[in-house]
Parts: C-alpha cells; structure tokens; sequence
C-alpha cells in the first residue's frame, strides 16, 4: 500500500511512502485485540480499593444481648456486618490486575489495528518536522492544515520531541507518542493517526 506524503502546511510533496503489507495489510484477529486491550486497561488500574472488613470495623466487642431466652435472633457485636456501620462481607482488597500476555500476541493485536487504520483510510504520512520552540498555536495551526484538527489525533514521532511534546500536551484532542511506544489502545482510541516518515520506517519493521 502506498500513501501520498505530506509536509505540514498540509500540501502533497509528491512523494509516496509504502506500507508494509505485513504489518498494515494482515489478516485482523480480533481477539489478540481484544486482550491486548484488556491487558492495557488492566494495567492502568491502582487496584488500591479497600472496605473494612468485621475485624477491622472500630467498634465494641461486646455481645449485645445473651444468646437464647430474648425472643430474637443470635447476635454477636455491633461490628457484625448485618448492622449499620458494621464490617463488609468480601469486600474489595488491594490487589494487581495485571496479567502476562505473549510478545507475539501483543504484535499481532498492534498489526491488526494499524490494519484497520489502513483500510479506513485514517492514516496520514507527514515529513519529518520539528518546532523552534513550544507554542500550542503552532501545533493546532498543522492539525488544521492535515484536517484532524476536530478529530482525536494520535501523533507518531520517531523519538521524543520535547518542543512537539510541549505544544501538544495542552490540546485535548491529541496525542504524541514515540514509535517504540504504540500500543493497541492508543491506535483505536484514535479517529486519525499521523505518522512521520521517520516513525512509519520503525513500524514497517514490527
């Protein structure tokens, strides 16, 4: 597959960059997508949740009243868990939601997004370019000139910019990542997705 590339005053250079076919023209497998993307959401969690438990409920040990002869049912202490303000039954506790998943699952999934991309025609080739200094303005003025300025934008550079970073970082419809840094997620929470030449060279080789 060949797409025309551009410079960032939004205009054609002639020149076509190629994709390879073996990472933006695979057989999808959606569920290598699927996990990968569980995997990266699973990883993004604290997992810092934690209730009380009757143990650990302040409050008296005291039995309330005797066992038999009152009318009522048993009960024990006022930490008892059918109380108000009583401990919780099997409630959440700190744990990690990670989980391991296969190198060559993971590069399957990246594939058969970029795949996607590719036959939704939301992938745009920019020359490699830079910025003198850190303005928002400069950076939303070349997603006007590409026409993903009212869409989610995922820019992929070749390595980190800190002037590109800078200038991006305030909009709140893009993104910028580096090409060793693409993942599952990203690309498909992403309507359009640039690539410089410099970074699609590093993803044909994935």
């Amino acid at each position: 597959m060949e797409l025309a590339i551009y410079n960032v005053e939004g205009q054609d250079t002639g020149r076509k960059a190629v994709l390879n076919d073996e990472v933006f023209a695979v057989e999808a497998n959606e569920q290598a997508v699927y996990l990968d993307v569980k995997q990266y959401l699973a990883n993004q969690r604290q997992g810092t949740h934690k209730s009380k438990e009757r143990s650990e409920v302040s409050g008296s040990t005291r039995k309330l009243h005797k066992q038999k002869g009152g009318g009522g049912s048993r009960i024990g202490d006022i930490n008892s868990p059918v109380l108000v303000g009583g401990g919780r039954v099997f409630g959440p506790r700190p744990r990690d939601y990670r989980f391991k998943l296969n190198r060559k699952v993971k590069q399957l999934a990246r594939k058969s997004a970029l795949t996607a991309k590719a036959q939704a025609n939301q992938i745009i080739i920019v020359e490699d370019f830079t910025l003198e200094a850190p303005k928002t303005k400069d950076f939303i003025k070349i997603t006007k000139n590409l026409k993903v300025n009212d869409k989610k934008v995922l820019l992929v550079l070749a390595a980190q910019n800190k002037n590109v970073f800078l200038s991006s970082r305030n909009v709140p419809n893009a993104r910028l990542m580096s090409a060793s840094d693409i993942n599952t997620y990203a690309l498909l929470n992403n309507n359009a997705i640039v690539l410089t030449e410099s970074s699609l060279e590093l993803i044909n080789k994935l």
